[in-house]
């Protein structure tokens, strides 16, 4: 073998172990999570943008967020879990009450009347200790924009908001389960002029529940949750369409 053979297999040998090896530790992660709420990730492009499905469960906004993710740019957090509830130290949580230690708790013993102080702190810490990262993961940088998509029943309506709400407009007043819930006023003023529900919650209402809708408002980040019947494909689809046209 030559010395020009030579040096251009080793180069060959060389970008292949790079290839290989050397740019896995800067690829982005996948997935996220805290406990038992894992989120596969799915990025397209730049935006500020982030999106999240956090219970498992509500298969039309998986549906819908997964098939608007393909054409718009942002970043999706997805239940890799199929469920409502996950689980924390063998305990279960509802994971859209694990933004705070007391809401946190509150879910805790309402769902786990069994369980001791010892093993319910012991929850609580293990929740305390990975939250941050994972809200690093989930709020979107200055300016941006998390977008929240949720699927409700009978037991719950834009009617529940009402009262611990800062301003209110409802334009379908016969059809209160498909609405938005939103923590800024200038988005407000926007979704206010669309045909549908909204509420505003600017400043988070005094009982902490845990929810990212509170803890998006006590830290001033732009939040919108679109609620949507369960099985209202069509309609969730349009609603995330017009926040996308509308909303910058």
């Amino acid at each position: 073998m030559s010395r020009t053979t030579a040096h251009a297999a080793r180069r060959v040998c060389s970008r292949r172990q790079f290839l290989a090896f050397g740019w896995l530790p800067f690829l982005p992660p996948r997935h996220t999570g805290l406990a038992g709420a894992q989120f596969r990730i799915v990025r397209n492009g730049r935006s500020k943008r982030r999106y999240l499905l956090i219970h498992g469960n509500e298969e039309t906004a998986r549906a819908v967020l997964m098939r608007h993710i393909e054409n718009h740019e942002g970043i999706a957090y997805l239940a890799e879990y199929q469920t409502r509830e996950v689980t924390v130290n063998a305990a279960k949580f509802d994971p859209n009450r694990m933004f705070s230690r007391v809401g946190a708790e509150a879910n805790l013993k309402r769902l786990n009347p069994e369980l001791t102080p010892d093993r319910l702190q012991a929850a609580l810490d293990t929740l305390d200790r990975g939250r941050e990262r994972l809200l690093r993961a989930l709020l979107p940088p200055a300016g941006g924009l998390l977008v929240a998509l949720h699927n409700n029943s009978e037991g719950y309506s834009v009617k529940d908001e009402v009262e611990i709400s800062d301003e209110t407009s409802l334009r379908e007043p016969g059809n209160l389960h498909n609405f938005f819930l939103c923590t800024g006023p200038k988005d407000f003023a926007v979704l206010k002029t669309s045909p549908y529900n909204v509420v505003l919650q600017q400043r988070a209402p005094k009982e902490d529940d845990g929810s990212l809708s509170r803890l998006a408002a006590a830290r001033g980040v732009r939040y919108v949750n679109l609620e949507v019947g369960l099985g209202h494909r069509d309609r969730q689809q349009e609603m995330l369409r017009w926040l996308e046209w509308n909303v910058e």
